[in-house]
């Protein structure tokens, strides 16, 4: 058969061009315009109560940012969620995704220290993306080898062990027993805590690791109450265990007194087993000084933005984490990973011009004008050390008679 053609018009030549040329408007400028952070939070699995707020102190940050001029050079910058599930598998997973398809420059989070460590080392680290964990608290991840791609904005259990042994000691309290969650929280947690009660002169009765999501844990509680200790140190997440470690001590007359940590600090835990089976029972877990300039702002900014709540445990520190990463990119005038990782201590640390919470036009323009920056964040000093740790503040909570987690002391590291 002959081909033949039909000339096309000058009209429909012209209409094909423009359509060619929007296209390309649509499909470059358009795609280029939005920088991508990830976000790796556990929205399901043994920490989904803390994940909602967390994740509300990370979008306040981002509608800072993009309220106040963008980023590099107005672009806006978009927050990408990945759920961990709180486990390493899943974290893993989500993190290959915000990587791989949906090319974030960086990444705030995880929760859980044990889905930090496996997306750092499995997925960030080898594609030398930076992550910072607002949350993640196990001393393990100070001395992981991550080409300092792994920061955090929170005290490191290292130290929260020795202020809970400390709580402990001085309450009077000479013989514990203790379940930790068998991971790296848990763990690191776990041993910073043994040693340094031990060294206070404590005792500790019964020492042992407990697995997530059993139906029972009756056997291990029975053990560890034979030793006739004053109360359980209990270090777990509510969701995975925690809750059923306490309920199932208090059934069946193991323990009356629970001594938790940052893992079981949550309304929710009092609500479903009792104000008055929880009464005096007490803990440990980052806080924030609340009488900072750089404190105030940010609650007001986050009250006005979002629904109070009385959960805010990492929330601020959240906050902390994605600004930092905002102010990185914006120094490093790239996405590029490692330009990203080598601006991050040029934003956090004095000295240089202070920067708070919700000042990202002034940060923006410091950055313009090539001065230092050294923000001051909602949680405290946000001062990365060669670790990519943080000095910080441990606050020791106790549970009112009407069920409130009250704040009774503030540590500082």
């Amino acid at each position: 058969m002959r081909n033949t053609t039909i000339p096309l018009t000058r009209f429909q030549i012209k209409v094909a061009a423009g359509a060619a040329v929007l296209a390309l408007a649509a499909a470059g400028p358009a795609a280029a315009q939005d920088v991508k952070i990830g976000t790796l939070n556990g929205m399901t699995g043994g920490l989904a109560a803390y994940a909602p707020p967390i994740i509300d102190g990370q979008k306040l940050a981002v509608d800072h940012v993009n309220a106040q001029g963008g980023i590099l050079g107005g672009r806006k910058l978009v927050l990408v969620p990945g759920d961990t599930q709180s486990n390493p598998t899943g974290a893993v997973d989500a993190a290959q995704k915000l990587v791989s398809v949906d090319g974030v420059a960086g990444i705030v989070g995880a929760l859980a220290s044990s889905a930090t460590i496996s997306s750092a080392t499995s997925v960030t680290v080898p594609a030398s993306i930076p992550q910072i964990s607002p949350a993640s608290t196990s001393p393990a991840i100070t001395t992981l080898d991550d080409k300092d791609l792994l920061f955090r904005t929170t005290v490191s259990d290292a130290y929260q062990g020795v202020v809970l042994a400390r709580v402990v000691h001085k309450r009077g309290i000479e013989r514990v027993a203790m379940t930790y969650i068998n991971n790296d929280y848990g763990k690191g947690l776990a041993e910073a805590f043994r040693q340094a009660y031990t060294k206070l002169g404590g005792t500790i009765t019964g020492d042992q690791p407990h697995e997530e999501n059993k139906a029972s844990y009756r056997a291990e509680l029975a053990t560890l109450a034979s030793g006739d200790p004053e109360g359980l140190v209990t270090i777990a997440y509510p969701d995975s265990g925690g809750k059923i470690i306490i309920r199932q001590s208090l059934e069946n007359g193991f323990f009356d007194r629970f001594i938790m940590t940052d893992g079981m600090r949550q309304s929710e835990v009092v609500e479903e087993i009792g104000a008055d089976n929880l009464k005096g029972s007490f803990g440990t877990g980052a806080e924030a000084p609340g009488d900072t300039s750089a404190s105030m702002a940010f609650e007001k900014a986050y009250s006005a933005a979002f629904e109070t709540t009385k959960e805010k445990f990492y929330i601020r520190e959240a906050y902390d984490a994605a600004f930092l990463l905002a102010l990185a990119i914006e120094k490093a005038g790239d996405t590029d990973g490692a330009k990203i990782r080598d601006a991050l201590r040029q934003v956090c640390c004095a000295p240089g011009e202070t920067v708070e919470p919700g000042q990202w036009e002034k940060a923006r323009k410091l950055i313009a004008d090539g001065k230092d920056v050294n923000y001051v964040g909602a949680a405290g000093d946000q001062e990365f050390d060669g670790s990519g740790d943080v000095a910080g503040t441990i606050g020791h909570w106790e549970i009112q008679a009407n069920g409130d987690l009250k704040v009774m002391e503030i540590y500082s590291d």
